[in-house]
Parts: C-alpha cells; structure tokens; sequence
C-alpha cells in the first residue's frame, strides 16, 4: 500500500498534525520534548494506505551516535521504501527558513524523492504574520529551486489544512493506482 511520511524538525507539532488528520487525540505521542518519536511509525489509514511518522531530525536530547543511526534509518527508509509515494516536510510557521529545514528539502530534491510542505502552527501567528512566513519561504526556496513543492499551511488546534493535505493525499493515490 502506499506510503506518506511526515518528517521535520523537533518540536515542530508533527504528532499534533499527525493526530488531527486522522481525528484521534492520542494516536500519535504529543510532548515538549524533542526527540519523542525514535521509531518509524506506520498508521493504516482506511485500509487504503499508510500514514508513517518519522523520528525528526535537527534537535533532540540523544548521544551523536544515536543521531547518526537515526539518519542512517532514515535515509535508508525515505530512499530505498518503494511504496513511499511522498515525504511531507513540516515546518514550524514561527520562524524564518530555517538551513536544516533547506538543506532536507534540497537533499530531497537531489535525491529526486517527491515532497510537500506543510507549515505548521498557523493559528500561532497574527494576520500580519501569517502573510509573512510564507512569503519568506517562497522567496528563499525560489533562490534554489526553479519549480516550488506542493504547500499547504495547517493548524492542529483549528483543523486548518486537514482536508487539502488528506485530498492531495487521495489525488497521488489516485494517479499512481491506476
């Protein structure tokens, strides 16, 4: 069945999101402590495809050599899993386009492995920031990349964003079921 993962920094709401989209409070592990999620998680989803939660990278309270096994899994699942149809990137909607955040996606597209973003925590920012974020972002990954990746904003608190993110979702398993 196909695959969607969900990846970003600590601390960026990704169990949050995870749980809003599939309507369950509890079924992803939520904490303010980063590095919560160690394993590869796989969600069936209506019996149709696989929801997957990823440990996230940058910050996160483990030694360097849990780190780099952490991106040795990693790369080895988001490179080699031939169901995987997406990585979904979350960003936190907070910040400024942060180099990790850049450098993941860039590895992505070098590597040629289909992603989106999804900028999280919308419901964190003002109407003025709200406008600002993302131009930031479009105006730093256009100094790169010559076509932008699918992005969605979304909020865990207001549901925001649920129903674009589960209907791109519906409209790859679409196109690649046929």
């Amino acid at each position: 069945m196909p695959e969607y993962a969900f990846i970003g920094r600590s601390n960026v709401g990704k169990s949050s999101l995870i749980n809003m989209l599939c309507g369950r409070k509890s079924l992803a592990k939520t904490s303010g402590t980063p590095g919560k999620t160690q394993l590869i998680n796989h969600f069936l989803i209506n019996d149709n495809w696989y929801l997957v939660d990823l440990p996230g990278y940058g910050y996160a309270k483990v030694g360097k050599s849990t780190s780099r096994t952490w991106q040795k899994f990693l790369a080895d699942y988001i490179l080699n899993r031939e169901n995987l149809m997406n990585v979904f990137v979350l960003i936190d909607s907070r910040h400024e386009p942060q180099k990790i955040d850049l450098e993941f996606m860039g590895w992505l597209g070098e590597q040629q492995v289909p992603f989106a973003m999804i900028f999280t925590k919308l419901d964190k920012l003002n109407a003025t920031g709200k406008s600002k974020f993302l131009d930031a972002y479009k105006k730093e990954m256009l100094q790169t990349w010559e076509e932008l990746p699918p992005i969605f904003v979304s909020s865990s608190v207001s549901s925001e964003g649920k129903e674009e993110i589960l209907a791109y979702i519906e409209e790859v398993n679409g196109y690649f079921g046929q």
